[in-house]
């Protein structure tokens, strides 16, 4: 058994049109659009369970109801889904932004996140923001954000398709435009914006910015991190930290994967540019299942392609 959910779609000012052209999502005439939240478990915000047997039913029941099904022994009813999985169609340039810290999270009444992006397509000159270039202070970024300079503090990288980069709380970011990203991060919201290019929303208004609660929640000693470059293995481990492990595995056409046994911690499958077989449950490209923890899982590669499996986000202790 595979669980299968229901997008949520949401409009931003530097939103697109790929998730319609590129995936072949039906976005009802809207030509702004940003965000496609594949599995989210949040009080404002909740997957829908799009297949059988719980179908209709939100994920924060689902949980309730079939804690130890789904996530296994040693969790609790009252927990959330520990992910937040979305598709990104960054057709304008992101705010540079930043989340907190635990620690400073915690005095600011925030939630920390650390997030991990997957570079799907790209546009010609599509780059990616990533911490400070080696030299920058905090004087220095100061100075650069009153003076409407702060790209000139930052490190920027082009982004190629394969691309997988790391993003901890607390390293200054922004995607630019031209980028179709699966972002798989932890169970937050918490996002300071420092800068936002002086631009206006959707309603002709400026968005707000975060100032004093970025420059307390960014590393000022984060210099020119490396993204991880794509590469031509079959079984490669893009990121591993406390909240996520995320392994991207490719296979030609008919072949099949045994990704888990019955009663083994569950585990998200993003099939990237294929479609494949789970259990006798199709997944297309560009969608998402949830292995739960009481059923084996093997994936049948209908076309050639590329998988993610995303788990380690639980483990009992």
């Amino acid at each position: 058994m595979i669980i299968k959910f229901e997008p949520q779609y949401k409009k931003r000012v530097w939103g697109g049109t790929r998730l319609k052209t590129d995936l072949g999502r039906d976005l009802g005439g809207e030509s702004h659009i940003g965000e496609s939240w594949e599995l989210v478990d949040r009080t404002s915000d909740q997957s829908v369970v799009a297949n059988s047997p719980w179908k209709g039913m939100h994920l924060r029941n689902l949980l309730r109801e079939n804690h130890h099904q789904v996530m296994g022994p040693g969790w609790h009813a009252d927990w959330c889904f520990p992910l937040l999985i979305k598709w990104l169609d960054c057709s304008r340039r992101l705010s540079l932004q930043v989340h907190p810290p635990l620690e400073t999270a915690q005095k600011l009444n925030e939630e920390p996140k650390t997030e991990n992006w997957y570079v799907v397509k790209n546009s010609k000159n599509a780059g990616l923001f990533l911490g400070l270039k080696r030299g920058c202070t905090k004087k220095s970024f100061l100075t650069a954000l009153k003076s409407n300079r702060l790209e000139n503090e930052c490190h920027w990288v082009n982004s190629e398709a394969g691309m997988s980069v790391f993003v901890p709380s607390g390293r200054l970011h922004a995607i630019d435009r031209g980028n179709l990203i699966l972002e798989i991060q932890q169970n937050s919201d918490s996002t300071f914006r420092v800068y936002d290019w002086n631009r206006k929303d959707l309603n002709g208004k400026c968005r707000p910015l975060h100032i004093n609660e970025s420059i307390e929640s960014i590393n000022f000693n984060d210099f020119e991190p490396k993204p991880l470059v794509p590469s031509s293995k079959r079984d490669q481990t893009l990121a591993t930290c406390p909240f996520f492990r995320i392994r991207k595995f490719v296979r030609k056409k008919n072949e099949t994967l045994i990704i888990k046994k019955v009663n083994e911690q569950c585990m998200v499958i993003n099939p990237i540019n294929c479609e494949v077989m789970c259990e006798n449950e199709s997944i297309e490209c560009g969608n998402l299942g949830l292995s739960p923890y009481s059923e084996k899982c093997s994936i049948t590669f209908k076309d050639s392609g590329d998988v993610l499996i995303t788990d380690h986000f639980f483990i009992p202790a």
